[in-house]
């Protein structure tokens, strides 16, 4: 019993170290963000500021090269068509100024001047015109007129080179419908070759067109974006930054207010601004498992208390006994009387470590089930043959009604123990001259234990409670531990139990997938029924088997 002691006092201290650690505020509390050796990277606001931005970035990009693009598309398309449209109308001058020729003239001549007299009236402006027999002789060319900006007589185009001219038609040969550019001092322009017979006489019409507003365009969309586009980034950057602070601040108040926590002040709570958000949410099950939290720390806490008083009574008494039984020589049958009640008191002591050891083991889930063949009802007979003279002792009648074989596999040490915490429970809180009855019955998929008592009953208040650790309604207690059998101390229980005989029995109930139940109590007294599966199904209702068994009771009178 000194070992377990021990090693029970052992298992306390360190729990109690642990938890003192957990009430110690942190000794530096900063800000977030803020910590040393954190860069600017760690943050999530800047994180999420950096993605957001990045991927702006690659939109704005793709969508300014996707416009551009679509815009120079759009400009050599309508170049295309106008010179198309232009080159064909001048063939079709030139066709006619050809017949007028030949009125006057014959042969090449008349091309030639035909020639001419198109390229002298066909002057529009940005564009010019030439025209090449098949040898790649220029028969003729004209200027552009200046544009708008320039004076009249400012024009002082260069004339286009007869070399640059045949090699524009040999660029094209096999391709009529190609563009070609090229410059012409400082300005730009882009060329078709149109092929067409005239007269018997094979020719190629040159026709240019300037693209210098086409440039001035594109440069201008080209400056725009690159303005448009850093402005752009840094306005949502900035924007996606506040939003980000703004959206995480609940964040960080959170973490704020948890780095303030302990054992101490558990009951505080994270503030909730908006429950139907995600943050709101975090908060609110951050909130339940604080709750959780500080329910686990208070039934540590009362825990704590019964047990150090549970402990401290039978030691009190033993050391009280110890220290009279030595104060003065005594006789034998003192010493004697003093060794009984250290020995009983002794056994109580025990009986409260190996409970404490019991439950301890329970929680931390290191209590293995051993489980075996046996026959249920066969046990049960043992443990009312084994209570029967402790409630003879008591002025007490125990009866048990078995209901044939009833094979189950189940730990047999745990279910002994359900069964005689169930009976002692019962002999403690039955009058003298009272009766106590145990059924042990199949209900479907159930096998029944219900033990039934005639004491004076439990008060309505505290039948929910009668489960928990150190219950107990002694009126002399008003602490949290209290006797678990829910009725009060009588002159028959003069060593009342420690209030663990019905938590032990639900937890073996529960290990085997059972139920431990308080089916009924009042005046007459107290039912309490366990349910452990024979077969893993549900079983029946507690009030059905207790209907059953008050029958079988009046049946054979007791």
């Amino acid at each position: 019993m000194r070992q377990k002691l021990a090693a029970l006092s052992a298992a306390r201290a360190g729990a109690a170290n642990r938890a003192k650690e957990r009430q110690r505020p942190p000794r530096i509390r900063q800000r977030f963000g803020a910590g040393q050796g954190r860069s600017m990277f760690d943050s999530v606001r800047v994180r999420l500021t950096l993605w957001y931005t990045g991927v702006l970035a690659l939109v704005l990009v793709c969508l300014s090269a996707g416009t551009y693009w679509l815009v120079e598309r759009t400009a050599e398309q309508r170049t295309f068509i106008s010179l198309a449209e232009i080159s064909q109308g001048f063939l079709t001058t030139l066709q006619s100024e050809y017949k007028d020729q030949l009125k006057e003239r014959t042969g090449l001549e008349a091309l030639h001047a035909a020639a001419q007299e198109s390229v002298d009236e066909f002057r529009l402006r940005d564009h010019r015109f030439a025209v090449l027999d098949s040898a790649g002789n220029v028969l003729a060319e004209n200027q552009a007129l200046p544009a708008p900006r320039e004076p009249a007589g400012a024009a002082s185009q260069r004339e286009i080179p007869g070399a640059v001219l045949r090699n524009l038609v040999a660029g094209t040969a096999g391709a009529p419908r190609r563009l070609q550019d090229l410059t012409l001092g400082d300005e730009h322009f882009r060329a078709r070759v149109l092929e067409a017979e005239v007269g018997g006489s094979w020719i190629n019409i040159v026709t240019l067109q300037s693209i210098e507003g086409e440039r001035f365009l594109l440069e201008d969309i080209r400056e725009t974006l690159l303005w448009v586009i850093p402005i752009t980034l840094a306005i949502a950057s900035a924007g996606g930054y506040f939003l980000a602070r703004k959206s995480l601040a609940p964040v960080v108040a959170m973490s704020e207010k948890a780095a303030l926590m302990g054992a101490q002040n558990l009951h505080e709570r994270l503030p909730v601004l908006n429950p139907r958000d995600e943050l709101g949410y975090l908060a609110s099950t951050f909130n339940g498992l604080l709750e959780r939290l500080n329910h686990s720390f208070e039934q540590q806490r009362r825990f704590m208390a019964d047990a150090s008083h549970e402990l401290r009574s039978p030691v009190s008494i033993i050391r009280g006994e110890a220290e009279v039984a030595l104060s003065q020589v005594r006789s034998p049958e003192e010493y004697r009387e003093s060794l009984a009640i250290a020995l009983d008191e002794a056994r109580r002591l025990s009986q409260i470590v190996d409970d404490l050891f019991t439950l301890a083991r329970a929680d931390a889930g290191e209590y293995p089930l051993r489980p075996r063949d046996f026959y249920l009802e066969e046990l049960a007979a043992d443990c009312v043959h084994a209570a029967r003279s402790m409630a003879a002792a008591h002025g007490i009648t125990l009866t048990y009604e078995p209901d044939g074989e009833m094979p189950i596999h189940a730990d047999e040490a745990l279910v002994r123990r359900l069964a005689m915490n169930l009976l002692d429970n019962a002999i403690k809180y039955t009058p003298e001259g009272g009766k106590i009855n145990v059924a042990c019955q199949r209900r479907g998929a159930d096998y029944s234990l219900m033990v039934r008592d005639s004491g004076p009953g439990i008060p309505v208040e505290a039948q929910q409670k009668i489960f928990e650790r150190f219950f107990r309604l002694d009126p002399a207690r008003t602490h949290s531990g209290r006797e678990n059998s829910g009725a009060p101390e009588t002159a028959a229980s003069a060593t009342a139990g420690a209030g663990l005989g019905l938590a032990i029995a639900r937890w073996i109930t529960e290990a085997h997938h059972g139920r431990l139940t308080l089916v009924r109590s009042d005046a007459s007294g107290s039912v309490f029924a366990a349910y452990l599966p024979a077969n893993g199904a549900a079983g029946e209702e507690p009030e059905a088997a207790l209907a059953k068994h008050e029958r079988t009771a009046e049946r054979t009178g007791t």
